[in-house]
Protein backbone atom coordinates (compact mmCIF):
# COMPACT_ATOMS: atom_id res chain seq x y z
CA UNK A 1 0.00 0.00 0.00
CA UNK A 2 1.40 3.36 -1.00
CA UNK A 3 1.42 6.37 1.24
CA UNK A 4 -1.00 8.17 -1.09
CA UNK A 5 -3.58 5.33 -0.93
CA UNK A 6 -3.15 5.18 2.85
CA UNK A 7 -3.79 8.93 3.07
CA UNK A 8 -6.90 8.58 0.84
CA UNK A 9 -8.16 5.72 2.96
CA UNK A 10 -7.51 7.67 6.16
CA UNK A 11 -9.33 10.73 4.78
CA UNK A 12 -12.35 8.54 3.90
CA UNK A 13 -12.40 7.15 7.42
CA UNK A 14 -12.22 10.67 8.88
CA UNK A 15 -15.09 11.85 6.64
CA UNK A 16 -17.18 8.80 7.52
CA UNK A 17 -16.52 9.26 11.24
CA UNK A 18 -17.46 12.96 11.04
CA UNK A 19 -20.62 12.09 9.11
CA UNK A 20 -21.56 9.37 11.61
CA UNK A 21 -20.92 11.71 14.52
CA UNK A 22 -23.14 14.44 13.00
CA UNK A 23 -25.91 11.89 12.33
CA UNK A 24 -25.61 10.66 15.91
CA UNK A 25 -25.94 14.21 17.26
CA UNK A 26 -28.94 14.90 15.03
CA UNK A 27 -30.62 11.69 16.22
CA UNK A 28 -29.89 12.59 19.86
CA UNK A 29 -31.57 15.99 19.38
CA UNK A 30 -34.55 14.31 17.73
CA UNK A 31 -34.88 11.80 20.57
CA UNK A 32 -34.55 14.54 23.20
CA UNK A 33 -37.45 16.41 21.53
CA UNK A 34 -39.54 13.22 21.51
CA UNK A 35 -38.79 12.63 25.19
CA UNK A 36 -39.88 16.19 26.02
CA UNK A 37 -43.09 15.71 24.03
CA UNK A 38 -43.79 12.39 25.77
CA UNK A 39 -43.28 14.04 29.16
CA UNK A 40 -45.83 16.72 28.22
CA UNK A 41 -48.29 14.05 27.08
CA UNK A 42 -47.72 12.13 30.31
CA UNK A 43 -48.47 15.27 32.34
CA UNK A 44 -51.65 15.80 30.32
CA UNK A 45 -52.75 12.21 30.92
CA UNK A 46 -52.05 12.50 34.65
CA UNK A 47 -54.19 15.66 34.72
CA UNK A 48 -56.98 13.84 32.88
CA UNK A 49 -56.81 10.92 35.32
CA UNK A 50 -56.88 13.32 38.25
CA UNK A 51 -59.95 15.03 36.83
CA UNK A 52 -61.61 11.69 36.16
CA UNK A 53 -60.99 10.60 39.75
CA UNK A 54 -62.42 13.87 41.08
CA UNK A 55 -65.60 13.43 39.08
CA UNK A 56 -65.89 9.67 39.56
CA UNK A 57 -68.76 10.03 42.01
CA UNK A 58 -70.89 12.39 39.91
CA UNK A 59 -74.35 11.14 39.00
CA UNK A 60 -74.26 12.77 35.54
CA UNK A 61 -70.97 11.75 33.86
CA UNK A 62 -72.09 13.26 30.54
CA UNK A 63 -71.38 16.69 32.09
CA UNK A 64 -67.70 15.87 32.70
CA UNK A 65 -66.12 16.68 29.30
CA UNK A 66 -67.89 20.04 28.94
CA UNK A 67 -67.09 21.04 32.50
CA UNK A 68 -63.50 19.87 32.30
CA UNK A 69 -62.87 21.90 29.17
CA UNK A 70 -64.77 25.09 29.86
CA UNK A 71 -66.00 25.45 33.46
CA UNK A 72 -63.47 24.37 36.07
CA UNK A 73 -65.08 23.44 39.37
CA UNK A 74 -64.14 25.18 42.59
CA UNK A 75 -60.48 24.55 43.39
CA UNK A 76 -59.85 22.74 40.12
CA UNK A 77 -56.69 23.60 38.20
CA UNK A 78 -56.75 24.33 34.49
CA UNK A 79 -53.38 23.25 33.09
CA UNK A 80 -53.62 22.93 29.33
CA UNK A 81 -54.96 24.44 26.13
CA UNK A 82 -56.76 22.61 23.29
CA UNK A 83 -53.37 21.61 21.93
CA UNK A 84 -52.68 19.74 25.16
CA UNK A 85 -49.85 22.05 26.16
CA UNK A 86 -49.41 25.17 28.19
CA UNK A 87 -48.95 28.27 26.07
CA UNK A 88 -45.28 29.16 25.90
CA UNK A 89 -44.20 31.05 28.98
CA UNK A 90 -47.51 30.42 30.74
CA UNK A 91 -47.75 28.93 34.19
CA UNK A 92 -50.64 26.73 35.32
CA UNK A 93 -53.45 28.95 36.52
CA UNK A 94 -55.68 28.05 39.45
CA UNK A 95 -59.30 28.88 38.81
CA UNK A 96 -62.14 28.82 41.27
CA UNK A 97 -65.69 30.03 41.42
CA UNK A 98 -65.10 33.75 41.97
CA UNK A 99 -61.74 34.13 40.31
CA UNK A 100 -60.99 37.02 38.04
CA UNK A 101 -59.81 34.56 35.38
CA UNK A 102 -63.38 33.34 35.01
CA UNK A 103 -64.95 36.78 35.16
CA UNK A 104 -62.49 37.94 32.49
CA UNK A 105 -63.72 35.14 30.23
CA UNK A 106 -67.26 36.54 30.39
CA UNK A 107 -66.25 39.41 28.14
CA UNK A 108 -65.17 37.00 25.40
CA UNK A 109 -67.44 34.64 23.55
CA UNK A 110 -66.76 31.07 24.58
CA UNK A 111 -65.13 28.84 22.02
CA UNK A 112 -67.11 25.77 21.01
CA UNK A 113 -65.85 22.49 22.41
CA UNK A 114 -63.42 20.56 20.24
CA UNK A 115 -65.82 17.60 20.11
CA UNK A 116 -68.62 19.82 18.78
CA UNK A 117 -66.34 21.20 16.07
CA UNK A 118 -65.25 17.68 15.05
CA UNK A 119 -68.89 16.57 14.88
CA UNK A 120 -69.70 19.52 12.61
CA UNK A 121 -66.73 18.69 10.36
CA UNK A 122 -67.62 14.99 10.17
CA UNK A 123 -71.21 15.94 9.35
CA UNK A 124 -70.07 17.51 6.08
CA UNK A 125 -68.61 14.19 4.80
CA UNK A 126 -70.50 11.22 3.38
CA UNK A 127 -67.46 8.90 3.46
CA UNK A 128 -65.39 7.89 6.51
CA UNK A 129 -62.49 10.26 7.27
CA UNK A 130 -59.07 9.71 8.80
CA UNK A 131 -58.34 11.65 11.99
CA UNK A 132 -55.54 13.42 10.09
CA UNK A 133 -58.02 14.62 7.44
CA UNK A 134 -60.40 15.89 10.12
CA UNK A 135 -57.53 17.69 11.91
CA UNK A 136 -56.29 19.26 8.65
CA UNK A 137 -59.80 20.54 7.93
CA UNK A 138 -60.07 21.82 11.52
CA UNK A 139 -56.80 23.75 11.18
CA UNK A 140 -58.00 25.23 7.88
CA UNK A 141 -61.46 26.27 9.08
CA UNK A 142 -60.48 27.19 12.67
CA UNK A 143 -56.94 28.64 12.54
CA UNK A 144 -57.32 29.78 16.16
CA UNK A 145 -57.53 26.13 17.25
CA UNK A 146 -54.41 23.98 16.98
CA UNK A 147 -54.90 20.68 18.82
CA UNK A 148 -52.24 18.01 18.38
CA UNK A 149 -53.06 14.96 16.26
CA UNK A 150 -53.27 12.91 19.48
CA UNK A 151 -55.82 15.30 21.02
CA UNK A 152 -57.97 15.02 17.87
CA UNK A 153 -57.76 11.20 17.94
CA UNK A 154 -58.59 11.11 21.65
CA UNK A 155 -61.57 13.42 21.14
CA UNK A 156 -62.82 11.30 18.23
CA UNK A 157 -62.47 8.15 20.34
CA UNK A 158 -64.40 9.88 23.13
CA UNK A 159 -67.19 10.61 20.63
CA UNK A 160 -67.12 6.93 19.57
CA UNK A 161 -67.51 5.90 23.22
CA UNK A 162 -70.49 8.27 23.55
CA UNK A 163 -72.12 6.74 20.47
CA UNK A 164 -72.00 9.94 18.41
CA UNK A 165 -69.34 8.81 15.92
CA UNK A 166 -68.67 5.43 14.30
CA UNK A 167 -65.15 4.01 13.96
CA UNK A 168 -64.22 2.07 10.82
CA UNK A 169 -61.08 -0.03 10.51
CA UNK A 170 -59.58 -0.59 7.07
CA UNK A 171 -56.36 -2.57 7.24
CA UNK A 172 -54.14 -0.40 9.49
CA UNK A 173 -56.20 2.79 9.11
CA UNK A 174 -58.92 3.99 11.46
CA UNK A 175 -61.60 6.21 9.97
CA UNK A 176 -64.59 8.00 11.48
CA UNK A 177 -68.11 8.94 10.39
CA UNK A 178 -70.84 10.87 12.15
CA UNK A 179 -73.77 8.76 13.32
CA UNK A 180 -77.19 10.09 12.42
CA UNK A 181 -79.56 10.45 15.40
CA UNK A 182 -81.63 7.43 14.31
CA UNK A 183 -78.47 5.27 14.13
CA UNK A 184 -77.29 6.15 17.64
CA UNK A 185 -79.79 4.03 19.59
CA UNK A 186 -78.71 0.62 18.32
CA UNK A 187 -75.12 1.20 17.25
CA UNK A 188 -72.01 -0.42 18.63
CA UNK A 189 -68.78 1.56 18.89
CA UNK A 190 -66.83 -0.45 16.30
CA UNK A 191 -67.62 -1.54 12.78
CA UNK A 192 -65.22 -3.94 11.03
Amino acid sequence: MTSQSAATLRSRYVEQAASDLEENRRRQRELAEKVAMLKQEEALLVDILTLAERYDGLSDPSRLPEQAQSEPASGQERHVTDSGRLPSGAAPQRLSDGDTARSGAKGKSRQPLLGDILIDLLGTHEEPCLAKEVRDELLEKHPDRAPTPQVVRNTLESLVAKGRVRRHRQQRSVMYTLLKPEERAGSGPDVG
